[in-house]
């Protein structure tokens, strides 16, 4: 009795699970549909008609860069749950660490992107002739601050900037104040920095996923990935808390949601890393 009752509170457990990951997953989609419509709104004042490959995929990579988040981690779950304990065929693992090896190239792009962007910003190039930002009305240019792009016209350039000097945004059709320039340049290094531990979090991830692949399920490796993970986890939360800070909460939340997601593929280790010890039990004990 002991055991059938043991037994149905691991299922109802399995369930909740279950639903909770699978609400999560499906979070972070609809999640995606608002960062493809932000950068489908930014591209609107950064790109042009001379603008190159490389400008419109730097101009879309928040929603490349999330596209590889999605199949990375498609395929943790394909690996951890849907297959943690099947014997693979060789295409199919050949398939499934193809894509991550691809994703990893999209997210090293990401990150080539958003180098690119902190250099761009470097250069302090002042806009010549404008003591004022409606001496720029009418002259195909974006006012921008902490990410809000508006178009300068004659009825939008009283509100936007009290300043009288104006600094060109890169190599964009765009334009701020000091102020802004400044905030432009802190929310690039931000960027840059929570895409290189995000990638940290994934190398922990796939150290684990290899030595349980391996059946180790133990050991100071193990520990210090896990340990490094979680760290590395409350590192973007803190990002994602400063990004609230300016108001930002779509990024706050957005952080949560991956952390939730790739806890879930922390939950598939966990209930994949029991099951190896119980069978391993079951060995000696026979």
């Amino acid at each position: 009795m002991e055991v059938a009752t043991t037994a149905g509170a691991d299922l109802r457990l399995h369930r909740i699970q279950q639903a909770v990951k699978w609400t999560v997953y499906t979070l972070l989609l609809v999640n995606f549909g608002f960062y493809i419509a932000d950068d489908i709104g930014w591209a609107r004042h950064t790109l042009h008609a001379e603008s190159t490959v490389l400008d419109w995929t730097t101009a879309f990579s928040t929603s490349i860069d999330e596209l590889a988040w999605f199949i990375l981690l498609g395929m943790f779950e394909l690996e951890t749950y849907a297959l943690s304990d099947r014997a693979w065929k060789p295409w199919v693992e050949r398939l499934v660490h193809g894509l991550r090896l691809a994703c990893y190239v999209m997210l090293a792009h990401t990150i080539f992107a958003y180098t690119t962007n902190i250099i761009d910003l470097r250069a302090t190039q002042p806009v010549a002739d404008a003591a004022e930002l409606c001496d720029l009305a009418d002259a195909d240019l974006s006012y921008v601050y902490n990410l809000e792009y508006t178009e300068i016209t004659r009825q939008t350039c009283d509100g936007l900037s009290t300043a009288t000097e104006f600094y060109k945004v890169g190599k964009d059709p765009v334009v701020t104040d000091m102020a802004g320039l400044s905030l432009e340049r802190q929310l690039a290094w931000a960027d840059l920095y929570e895409g290189v531990v995000w990638l940290l979090a994934i190398l922990a991830i796939e150290v684990v996923v290899r030595l349980q692949d391996r059946g180790i399920t133990g050991g100071s490796l193990m520990r210090a990935a896990n340990w490094s993970k979680n760290l590395l986890y409350a590192s973007i939360l803190g990002v994602g808390v400063w990004w609230a800070s300016l108001s930002h909460w779509l990024y706050l939340w957005d952080e949560f949601l991956w952390i939730g997601g790739f806890m879930a593929i922390d939950m598939n280790l966990s209930e994949w890393r029991k099951e190896m010890v119980d069978e391993q039990a079951e060995a000696v004990a026979a």
